[in-house]
C-alpha cells in the first residue's frame, strides 16, 4: 500500500457508505450457522429476529435489508443525540435527567443494537449498558477519569506499556456504541487525535523495544476502522521480528456484527498468529447476526476469547453468566476474563461487591463446562495490573497434605509428600499393580 493512499484515509469511518458485494455480511455463510429459535430462552423470546425486523420497519421505513446489513450504514445512522431517544424509548425520570445534560454524557448506539433494547423497561439489562442515566453524574470515592493510570504508563502517544513483554496499542478513539461503564470514556469520541503519524510513533516504539512480543490493538474500537487502516497496522507490526502475536480487542461482534464481512476476514487471516478479545455483556447480545459474525471470524482461523465486565443489575447472577458463557462457546468464543467494573466516574451504580464476583465463579465451577468458566480479575487501580481473584476452595495444609472444598462445599484431602521425605517406609507399587495386574 502506498503511503499517499493511506494518508488520504479518514481517521474514522466516513459518514457515507458504498453498498456492494464486498460489504455483504449475510452472503456466503454456511447454512449450518443459522441459530434456531430454541437457542433463546422463553424469557427472551421477545428479542427474536422478528422483533429486530419490526424495529427496522417502524423506525427506518424504506431502508432495505441490504442497507441495514451494511456496517457503514449502521455507523452513519447511529443514535447520538439524547433528545432523539424518546423516538425509540419510553424514558424513565433518571434517563430524562441524563438527556437534559447530554453534553456531559455522550451517547452513541447503532440502530442494530438499539433494536435489542427494551422500549419501555428502564431496568432492561441491555438498555442499562448503553442508555445514559443520571446516576452517571454522581462521582463516588476512589473514582478517577484514568483509574488504571494508563496515561502514566504511556511512553509515546497511543502506547501503554505496563507489562514487560506486551503493549497496548490505542489505534482509535472511535466506537460505534458507547458503553456506559467504559474504562476509557475519557478518550472515546475524540476526533482528529489518531491517525498515521501517531500510529508510526507506536510502531517505532514497538520496533525499538525487542522485549515486546505481544501487541494488543485496542481503542476505541479498532474494527470500526476501514480494512486498509487495519491492514496497515497489522502489516507494520507483523514486519517486526520480535512481535510473536497480535491481538485485537473489540465489541463490534456484539454491537455492529455487520462489520464482520468476508473481505475483512480474508484480510485478517493473512496476519496470523492473530487473536481477538470480544466484549460481550449479556446473553441477549448473542443474536443470529452476532453469532454469524463470531463464526466468520473463527472460520478465518482467529482464536476468540470473551471479556465480560461484571455489572450490577445486568449480569450479576450465576444463571445469567452461565447462559452467556454457554452461548459464547456455541459461537466458538472461549470465555476468558470476567472483570470487576473499573472505578471510572459515575460507575457506582454498576459496581458489585467482590464477594458477588466470587459467588458467580463458584456458581459456574462444576455447574457448567470448564471452558465456560472465565478468570475473575480486578484491574487494580493505580496501574497494579490484572490480578486474579479466586473462591476459597483451598482450606488449609495438614501434616500429610492439603484440604479443599469442592463446588458442592464437600471437603476433600489431597496427599502431598514433604520436601524431606526420603521415601523410606512408604508402600511401593508392585510390578503387577504397575502393569495393571497380571496380563
Amino acid at each position: 500500500m502506498k503511503q499517499q493512499e493511506l494518508v488520504e484515509i479518514e481517521p474514522e469511518p466516513p459518514s457515507t457508505f458504498a453498498a456492494g458485494p464486498d460489504n455483504s455480511f449475510l452472503s456466503n455463510l454456511p447454512e449450518n450457522i443459522a441459530v434456531s429459535d430454541s437457542f433463546f430462552s422463553y424469557t427472551e423470546k421477545h428479542y427474536s429476529p422478528e422483533l429486530v425486523s419490526d424495529f427496522r420497519e417502524k423506525h427506518f421505513p424504506g431502508v432495505s435489508l441490504k442497507d441495514w446489513n451494511n456496517w457503514r450504514w449502521q455507523i452513519k445512522n447511529r443514535i447520538c443525540r439524547a433528545k432523539n431517544l424518546e423516538k425509540y424509548l419510553k424514558l424513565s425520570p433518571a434517563e430524562k435527567a441524563a438527556a437534559a445534560v447530554e453534553n456531559l454524557l455522550p451517547l452513541s448506539v447503532t440502530p442494530y443494537y438499539m433494536s435489542l433494547v427494551h422500549q419501555t423497561d428502564s431496568s432492561d439489562p441491555v438498555r442499562k449498558c448503553v442508555i445514559p442515566n443520571a446516576m452517571e453524574l454522581i462521582k463516588g470515592p476512589g473514582e478517577e477519569d484514568d483509574p488504571l493510570h494508563e496515561d502514566r504508563d504511556s511512553p509515546v502517544p497511543g502506547i501503554i506499556h505496563r507489562y514487560p513483554d506486551r503493549v497496548l496499542f490505542l489505534s482509535t478513539g472511535f466506537c460505534s456504541t458507547y458503553c456506559r461503564y467504559c474504562t476509557r470514556s475519557r478518550i472515546v469520541g475524540q476526533r482528529g487525535v489518531y491517525g498515521i503519524e501517531r500510529w508510526k510513533q507506536g510502531v517505532d516504539y514497538v520496533r525499538h523495544n525487542p522485549q515486546v512480543r505481544d501487541v494488543l490493538i485496542s481503542g476505541g474500537d479498532p474494527l470500526t476502522m476501514n480494512d486498509n487502516q487495519i491492514e496497515y497496522l497489522l502489516k507494520s507490526l507483523r514486519q517486526i521480528r520480535h512481535v510473536e502475536i497480535i491481538r485485537i480487542g473489540t465489541k463490534v461482534p456484539a454491537v455492529l456484527p455487520q462489520r464482520i464481512t468476508k473481505n475483512l476476514c480474508a484480510m485478517l487471516k493473512k496476519y496470523h498468529p492473530l487473536y481477538m478479545s470480544l466484549h460481550f455483556t449479556h446473553p441477549r447480545e448473542l443474536t443470529n447476526e452476532s453469532m454469524k459474525g463470531c463464526f466468520r471470524l473463527a472460520q478465518a482461523g482467529i482464536p476468540l476469547g470473551a471479556q465480560t465486565v461484571l455489572l450490577k443489575g445486568v449480569n450479576d447472577e450465576p444463571e445469567i453468566m452461565k447462559r452467556l458463557n454457554n452461548r459464547l462457546l456455541q459461537a466458538r468464543v472461549r470465555p476468558y476474563y470476567l472483570y470487576q467494573c473499573d472505578p471510572v466516574p459515575g460507575s457506582g451504580h454498576f459496581r458489585t461487591t467482590i464477594k458477588k464476583g466470587l459467588d458467580i465463579i463458584q456458581g459456574l465451577r462444576g455447574h457448567t463446562s470448564g471452558y465456560a468458566v472465565p478468570q475473575y480479575v480486578i484491574d487494580l487501580p493505580g496501574g497494579g495490573g490484572k490480578t486474579p481473584v479466586l473462591p476459597g476452595y483451598y482450606q488449609n495444609r495438614s501434616e500429610y497434605g492439603h484440604v479443599f472444598k469442592n463446588f458442592e462445599n464437600k471437603v476433600f484431602f489431597y496427599p502431598e509428600l514433604s520436601a524431606g521425605n526420603d521415601f523410606i517406609n512408604l508402600n511401593l507399587i508392585s510390578a503387577d499393580s504397575a502393569a495393571g495386574g497380571r496380563q
